[in-house]
């Protein structure tokens, strides 16, 4: 379990954004005076330690994204947990949020798009993440458009993701993402920074020389393994 976290900040016209990147796929956003949690998972974090939650937003039901004991030690009365419908059956609680949602919470714009597999699948033939079940988040932070995505592949969907500055794609080998898939999903996006996350033991050098051409795209590496 990790004790200090790498953090990059970025200025907007309302205040700096600060994201810690806690590891694999949870993040931690600050801005203004909130704090936002991205599937807190405890295996990764003391979360007595962390800052409570105003908004806790969890991507889909495994338990490295749900982590329920997370939850509870980040909540507070006023915390709210924005979810999937199938989380929400799980937690017994939370604001359900479907693909094309878009909402207004604590002044912050939060949007829930798809997050899926077309590929990668179990032993049964089930995809690890099957189409419908999953979201991935728009968040705005001042004129920032943040993208996280979730447990994802390389979806047609992400075509009509547009104006983002910073996007987690995920690269975690069989579940999600192959370098080639990020890439390709890169240059859909299009996002002024990428930063690759719940990559597992997957090389992100490869990923690096596949977007070098992209001079659009800065690719930044941080401890998201």
């Amino acid at each position: 379990m990790k004790i200090f976290f790498e953090k990059d900040t970025f200025q907007t016209s309302e205040g700096e954004l600060g994201i810690t990147f806690i590891g694999h796929g949870t993040l931690m956003f600050t801005f203004q005076d909130k704090v936002i949690h991205v599937d807190p998972w405890s295996n990764l974090a003391d979360y007595n330690q962390l800052p409570k939650a105003d908004i806790v937003l969890i991507t889909h039901e495994h338990h490295d994204h749900l982590d329920l004991n997370a939850i509870e030690l980040i909540k507070e009365e006023d915390t709210l947990v924005v979810l999937t419908e199938e989380c929400s059956e799980k937690t017994g609680t939370g604001l359900v949020m479907k693909h094309g949602d878009v909402q207004t919470l604590k002044d912050m714009i939060i949007e829930a798009v798809p997050a899926y597999n077309i590929q990668h699948k179990r032993d049964n033939g089930q995809h690890f993440h099957p189409k419908g079940a999953g979201n991935g988040y728009i968040l705005t932070f001042g004129e920032l458009r943040v993208y996280v995505a979730g447990d994802t592949e390389n979806i047609p969907e992400m075509k009509d993701i547009k104006n983002i500055d910073i996007a987690f794609l995920p690269m975690n080998l069989p579940y999600t993402m192959t370098p080639e898939m990020v890439a390709d999903a890169a240059k859909m996006v299009k996002p002024n920074i990428l930063y690759p996350y719940h990559f597992g033991n997957t090389d992100t050098n490869q990923l690096i020389e596949l977007l070098r051409n992209q001079k659009d795209i800065e690719v930044r590496i941080r401890k998201m393994s």
